[in-house]
């Protein structure tokens, strides 16, 4: 059993997260959602709390009271991609109805959660065991959105 994992406030949207997220995300499901009884806090019958795999990671979805506790940048999740294709793919999916989009692969979604969706490429780009490559592709990664592989291995190479 996994012995840490994260749990998200929402507020009246853990559900709808849920779905959207395990949609998104390869190997994810619902685990679990309860509902209020007769006993509250919340409405009889409404979500209280959602569990589900994201990936193989589990998280729990609560729909917290009082709302009023938001989510910040100082947490995040980051979603480590292989491909030019995955990158594409989570961060279109990610920002969808509404997200937005920062720097340096950085991406709120439509539930103000923070994301980073980042290519397994930084490690020999931005990373990289050449100084000034690694400094070259820091500055072309600080000038993007959504990180394009291509550009980090040009910037890194010196072209």
């Amino acid at each position: 059993m996994q012995q840490i994992h994260p749990f998200l406030w929402f507020e009246g949207q853990a559900e709808e997260a849920m779905n959207f997220y395990v949609s998104i995300f390869p190997n994810s499901k619902v685990l679990k959602v309860l509902r209020y009884g007769e006993g509250g806090p919340g409405p009889k019958g409404e979500v209280m709390l959602c569990v589900f795999e994201l990936d193989g990671q589990v998280f729990n979805a609560l729909n917290g009271r009082p709302p009023g506790f938001g989510f910040t940048d100082a947490v995040s999740f980051t979603a480590n991609c292989e491909t030019q294709a995955e990158v594409d793919h989570l961060w279109d999916a990610l920002v969808a109805g509404g997200g937005q989009h920062s720097q340096c692969g950085w991406l709120r979604d439509r539930f103000g959660v923070a994301w980073q969706v980042t290519p397994i490429q930084i490690r020999d780009t931005v990373g990289g065991s050449d100084p000034a490559g690694a400094q070259r592709a820091m500055q072309a990664m600080m000038q993007m959105t959504k990180l394009d592989i291509a550009a980090l291995e040009r910037a890194y190479a010196g072209g």
